[in-house]
């Protein structure tokens, strides 16, 4: 095994205490033990990927290993499945520490521990008063439930493709007079389950239905906001990949039976950690319950990963075109029924606030996916998203109920493909990834319990007051842009626009349709998106300037496996600090740049580590005055001679792009449209469109 002490970050604790059966005692978690393992041979693990530095983590995500959405400031967590996830990471140069050493272990021990709580409890204090994780089947139940006992302000909506295994997908709509027609309300979306190990992610989503409608008509504010908005839940996307990790994460046992002998019903974790949806052959629905004999340790070699389908940006940085590795984005943008259910709720809706659940780390994730200095398909950095500044707010604000922490989705780590920066770019509707709970994807019961009502300094608020906060900002004017004005009654009002959705390679016609209802009197106020997207607004980049302020060159050769330094000091105030790495042939070198401290020490402030063949470039923004290290690492070169230039640049701040995008209003009768109209409307705008062609025309039509 492979371990670093390096770091000085605070190790999560690795056991709990839980409520238990017996008079109000606690329960403790079984220990964790690596023995079991090396009786039994290698189990899968959970463990901290020393990775220091972007380039670091971009290496890691080429492995082909099961990354999670764990990861901070010089660490990436990674499932190992198979001994041969080791040898990788042990052949690529990676350090690590192991966190859970036997998953199977850890998985019985929380079955235990939830069996213990169900017993003890007779109701949570969870809204729905549920004490267990549900079954595919339990979250359909409820849903049914919540529609057939509040009829008045829930609807049961089935989403339009079935699974590859043919399942429907459900979720409810909630709002007051939900069945009155399509009245112009703002929508609010949220998801769970689109990786099918993270369990409280659909937990979170259904029990905020519950919440809403439990509340509906005594407490004042969620009364409110469901008289403005409509919101949309969808606790369980991929209903496949979920039905196989719940089904094969319960029954992993490893109770002692028969007078002290211990039985293990299920050797291996099966499908509990299975991240993926269930397609086997890109084009080819599975055959009957071939899904379930995956040939992967853990199923995570099977399927697409769903949050890399979606199309703003698919097939660029933190996502994988190989099939067998767990970032696999697919065969082509939206190429998977589950994500063209999201795109077709989304385009049909004018959703101005999203939130797409996930496990774990306790971040509140905004867009973009990739940093904004990464050189996008158009030859320019990609810039960050135009409403930045808002939506760091507003992500602050949620983190701060629940005490996670509010970043980027790209200081994670990179990923294109994702649900909120596709539905962001194409609709302008506010986006956020919650990625839930400190450490695990599916912890004991209670945590659920706890996250989502707060607990600590946070009781009272956690991830529920977040998402009312989210609600919030979904029905506030200032985010969102509003349309009114007069058109014949009863008349059916149409925003369409069709639009080019930028990949890395190429680009996807998107087409956004909604419709709404002219009430009495002939008034209408409809809440929409902005008419220009985001990702054709005006964008702020970094442009070094053409010649440097003072540059200096080096050549020299190292050996194989070996490395060369050379010091450079900033002695003069500059925006940037370019230190490039060329050498003359296909081979494979690596860049670091390291601060020399004032006590001699080294710390390492960029890198650059891309693959055979591409040669190595650092950025340094604003460097500190000081001494510099240029290290130069063979890390696969057989003729290792190079070209080493550091520069020092100012740089301007510029604006590219800036086009002007309208929606085409129409107003139509039984399909009929008796007059068209281009609007164009800003974020927190208000405009007028009075149709009084359509007016004129009504009554001869």
């Amino acid at each position: 095994m492979v371990v670093s002490h390096r770091r000085s970050r605070k190790r999560i604790a690795l056991s709990c205490a839980l409520v238990a059966a017996a008079a109000g005692g606690l329960l403790p978690f079984m220990s964790f033990s690596p023995a079991g393992a090396a009786e039994d041979g290698f189990r899968p693990q959970l463990v901290t990927v020393d990775t220091p530095t972007r380039a670091a983590r971009s290496e890691l995500g080429t492995l082909g290993l099961d990354v999670t959405e764990h990861a901070g400031h010089g660490y990436t967590e990674v499932v190992l499945h198979q001994p041969g996830d080791a040898l990788a990471l042990r052949a690529a140069g990676f350090t690590w520490e192991v966190r859970i050493p036997d998953l199977v272990q850890r998985e019985s021990e929380i079955n235990t521990a939830n069996r213990a709580y169900a017993a003890a409890t007779a109701t949570s204090p969870l809204p729905s008063g549920r004490d267990s994780y549900r079954s595919l089947a339990d979250y359909n139940a409820d849903l049914d439930r919540l529609a057939t006992r509040h009829p008045g302000i829930v609807k049961k909506i089935t989403l339009k493709h079935k699974s590859l295994e043919g399942k429907p997908v459900h979720g409810v709509e909630i709002a007051h007079d939900v069945t009155a027609a399509k009245d112009g309300r703002p929508v609010f979306l949220m998801l769970g389950l689109h990786h099918a190990r993270e369990w409280p992610s659909g937990e979170h989503a259904i029990e905020f239905a519950h919440d809403l409608v439990k509340n509906h008509g005594s407490d004042d504010r969620i009364t409110a906001l469901l008289k403005k908005a409509r919101v949309v839940v969808v606790p369980v996307v991929n209903v496949d990949g979920f039905e196989k990790s719940y089904n094969d994460g319960q029954l992993v046992d490893l109770r002692t039976v028969d007078g002290g002998g211990t039985a293990s019903i299920l050797a291996t974790p099966g499908n509990a950690y299975k991240r993926k949806n269930c397609r086997i052959v890109d084009g080819q629905a599975p055959l009957a319950g071939e899904c379930s004999l995956t040939s992967s340790p853990g199923g995570y070699a099977v399927g697409v990963d769903l949050n890399r389908n979606y199309g703003a940006y698919w097939g660029g940085p933190g996502a994988s075109a190989q099939s067998v590795d767990p970032t696999y984005r697919g065969a082509a943008p939206f190429s998977e029924p589950e994500t063209q259910n999201i795109r077709h709720l989304i385009s049909t809706r004018q959703v101005t606030g999203l939130i797409t659940n996930h496990t774990f780390s306790n971040l509140v994730l905004s867009p973009g996916g990739v940093a904004p200095d990464t050189i996008g398909p158009g030859g320019q950095p990609v810039g960050s998203a135009a409403d930045d500044e808002a939506l760091v707010a507003l992500g602050d604000r949620m983190a701060a109920q629940n005490g996670y922490t509010s970043q980027h989705s790209w200081e994670l780590y990179d990923t294109t493909g994702s649900t909120e920066d596709w539905s962001y770019n194409a609709t302008g509707g506010f986006g956020y990834t919650f990625e839930i709970g400190p450490d695990e994807f599916h912890p004991p019961f209670p945590e659920v319990v706890d996250e989502y009502l707060g607990a600590g300094e946070f009781a009272g608020r956690g991830n529920r007051e977040a998402f009312l906060i989210a609600l919030e900002s979904a029905v506030d004017t200032a985010t969102h842009s509003v349309i009114s004005g007069k058109a014949p009654e009863g008349a059916t009002l149409r925003l369409r626009k069709s639009f080019a959705t930028p990949t890395w390679t190429g680009s996807i016609t998107d087409t956004l349709d909604t419709t709404m209802t002219v009430g009495r009197g002939g008034s209408y106020t409809w809440h929409v998106n902005p008419s220009t997207r985001p990702v054709v607004k005006a964008r702020q980049l970094q442009v070094i300037s053409s010649e440097p302020l003072e540059q200096q060159s080096w050549t020299g050769t190292t050996a194989p496996g070996q490395r060369t330094e050379q010091e450079f000091t900033v002695g003069r105030e500059a925006d940037v600090l370019e230190v490039k790495l060329d050498w003359p042939t296909p081979d494979d070198l690596d860049l670091y740049v390291l601060r020399k401290n004032a006590d001699g020490t080294l710390t390492q402030v960029a890198s650059s580590a891309g693959f055979v063949g591409e040669k190595e470039r650092a950025l340094l923004q604003d460097p500190e005055q000081g001494t510099y290290v240029l290290r130069v690492e063979n890390f696969a070169s057989a003729t290792p001679s190079w070209t080493l230039t550091a520069s020092l640049f100012d740089a301007t701040e510029e604006q590219t792009g800036g086009l002007i995008e309208n929606w085409t209003l129409t107003c139509e009768r039984d399909g009929k449209v008796l007059e068209r109209v281009p609007v164009v409307v800003d974020r927190g705008q208000k405009v007028k469109a009075d149709l009084k062609t359509c007016a004129r025309n009504w009554s001869t039509n």
